[in-house]
C-alpha cells in the first residue's frame, strides 16, 4: 500500500513538472537572426542587412528589439521582426535581444545573440579564397584539357542512350552528337560555354539543351547508323572477296 502511494506521488510530481515545462515553453520568447543581404560567416562575423525575428505565445502583442540594450525599433503585429544594417553601428561585437509584451501585460525576455559587426572590405578576405577555388576548378575542367589533350575521349555507339548528369547536356556543333557537359566549364557568354566533344575531340562554344533536344539528337544518330549500315556491308563484302582471291591464287 505504501509503495503504491509513493509511486502515485512520483507520477503526479512528474506530471506537474511536465505541465510547468510546457507552460514555461509556451511563454518563451525566441529570437533568431537572418541575413537579408550581405555577409554572415565565420566566428559570428556579419556585415550588411539583417533581420531579427521573434516567436512567442499566441497572446504576444508587441515586441521591442534591442541592440546593446538600446531600442532600435518595435513591432506590434505578427510576424514580429525588424530589419537593420550593421553599417549603422560601430564595428565590433554587439548583443541583440528582444522584449515582448502579452495581452495581460506580462513582459517576456528573449534569448541573446552576439555577433561581430565587420567592415565591408574585410568580407573580401573570405570571398576571394572561395572565388579562387571556383576559378581553379574551372581551369582544371576546361583550360588544362584544352592545352594538353588531343583526339577522342570516348567511344559510344550511334543512338546510345546517355546520362547527362548535373552539368546538363549540349550538342556538338562539329559532329552534331549530344554529350554531357562538365560540371565546371568555362562561361564565355550569355548561356554559352566552352566545351570539348568527347566523340570528335573538337572544342567549341555550346549551349545547354533541353532534354527533349538531346533525345532528338540521339534519335538522329540512329538514322545515321542505319544509313551507314549498307556501306559497311559493301566494305565487308569487298574484304571477303579479296580474302577469297588470295586463297584461289594460291
Amino acid at each position: 500500500m505504501k509503495k503504491t502511494i509513493a509511486f502515485s506521488f512520483v507520477i503526479l510530481s512528474l506530471f506537474f513538472l511536465l505541465i510547468q515545462a510546457v507552460s514555461a515553453q509556451a511563454d518563451t520568447l525566441v529570437l533568431r537572426l537572418s541575413r537579408d543581404w550581405g555577409y554572415g560567416g565565420f566566428n559570428g562575423d556579419i556585415q550588411g542587412l539583417f533581420s531579427m525575428h521573434v516567436t512567442g505565445p499566441e497572446t504576444l502583442q508587441r515586441v521591442v528589439f534591442n541592440i546593446d540594450s538600446e531600442t532600435i525599433g518595435e513591432d506590434a503585429e505578427a510576424p514580429f521582426a525588424i530589419q537593420f544594417s550593421t553599417d549603422s553601428f560601430d564595428l565590433g561585437i554587439h548583443t541583440m535581444a528582444a522584449i515582448g509584451f502579452t495581452a495581460d501585460g506580462t513582459e517576456l525576455r528573449s534569448n541573446e545573440i552576439s555577433a561581430n559587426f565587420v567592415p565591408p572590405q574585410s568580407v573580401g578576405k573570405f570571398i576571394f579564397p572561395i572565388l579562387l577555388v571556383v576559378l581553379l576548378a574551372v581551369l582544371g575542367g576546361t583550360v588544362v584539357p584544352l592545352l594538353t589533350s588531343r583526339g577522342k575521349l570516348a567511344e559510344l555507339p550511334l543512338g546510345a542512350h546517355r546520362h547527362y548528369g548535373a552539368g546538363g547536356g549540349a550538342i556538338c556543333p562539329k559532329c552534331s552528337r549530344p554529350f554531357a557537359l562538365p560540371l565546371f566549364s568555362l562561361n564565355v557568354g550569355l548561356m554559352t560555354r566552352l566545351a570539348r566533344c568527347p566523340y570528335c575531340g573538337k572544342w567549341g562554344t555550346v549551349r545547354a539543351q533541353r532534354m527533349e533536344k538531346l533525345r532528338e539528337a540521339e534519335q538522329a544518330e540512329l538514322s545515321w547508323a542505319q544509313a551507314e549500315a549498307p556501306h559497311a556491308s559493301e566494305e565487308e563484302k569487298l574484304r571477303k572477296e579479296l580474302d577469297d582471291s588470295r586463297y584461289q591464287s594460291g
